[in-house]
C-alpha cells in the first residue's frame, strides 16, 4: 500500500509498540485504494502471515493477523488464522540480506490443517522487502492445491 520510508515509524509502532488500533485505518485505507479489486478475484481466505508461537507470546499479538483480522471484516472475506503455521523460530528477516532471508524461511512454515481447500487466497503481512515470506506461503499453499494466490502488505521498500 504504501513505500515503507512513508510510514516506517507508523509500521513500527504497530508491530512493536503495541498500537493495534492502527490495523483499523490500514485496512480502511487498503479497503479504499484495492477493495473493488481484491473482491473481483474470488478470494476465498484472508491469511495472515503467521509468528513463531513463542515470538508471539512475548509480542503479545500478531500485527499480520491484526491487520488481516481488520481487511477480512472490510471486505466480507473469512480470516484464518490456524492454517499455516511457523515452525522454526527464523531470525528477524531485517538482519539478512536477500539471500539469507530465503534460506532462513526454508522449510519455515507448514499447513497445519486444511479442511477447506482453498482455489484462491489472499496473504496478508506488514512489510514486503524481498519476497522471501511471501514466497515460502506461497510454495506451501500451492502444494496443497492452491490455485491463484495473491498478496497485500502495509509498505514495499528497504526496512534499513
Amino acid at each position: 500500500m504504501f513505500e515503507y520510508r512513508s510510514i516506517a515509524s507508523s509500521v513500527y509502532r504497530f508491530k512493536y509498540k503495541g498500537r493495534q488500533e492502527y490495523a483499523h485505518f490500514y485496512a480502511k485505507e487498503a479497503s479504499r485504494l484495492l477493495g473493488k479489486k481484491l473482491k473481483k478475484l474470488g478470494i476465498e481466505a484472508v491469511i495472515p502471515v503467521p509468528m513463531y508461537e513463542g515470538k508471539k507470546n512475548k509480542r503479545g499479538y500478531n500485527q499480520a493477523e491484526i491487520f488481516a483480522r481488520e481487511i477480512s471484516r472490510n471486505l466480507g472475506i473469512k480470516e484464518y488464522e490456524n492454517i499455516i503455521k511457523r515452525i522454526s523460530n527464523t531470525r528477524p528477516m531485517k538482519e539478512l540480506s536477500a539471500r539469507d532471508r530465503r534460506n532462513n524461511l526454508k522449510k519455515a512454515f507448514i499447513i497445519g490443517q486444511n479442511d477447506v481447500k482453498f482455489k484462491c487466497i489472499l496473504i496478508i503481512d506488514d512489510i514486503y522487502t524481498t519476497g522471501s515470506t511471501i514466497d515460502e506461503i506461497a510454495h506451501e499453499f500451492r502444494m496443497a492445491g492452491c490455485e491463484k494466490i495473491y498478496f497485500l502488505t502495509l509498505s514495499i521498500g528497504q526496512t534499513t
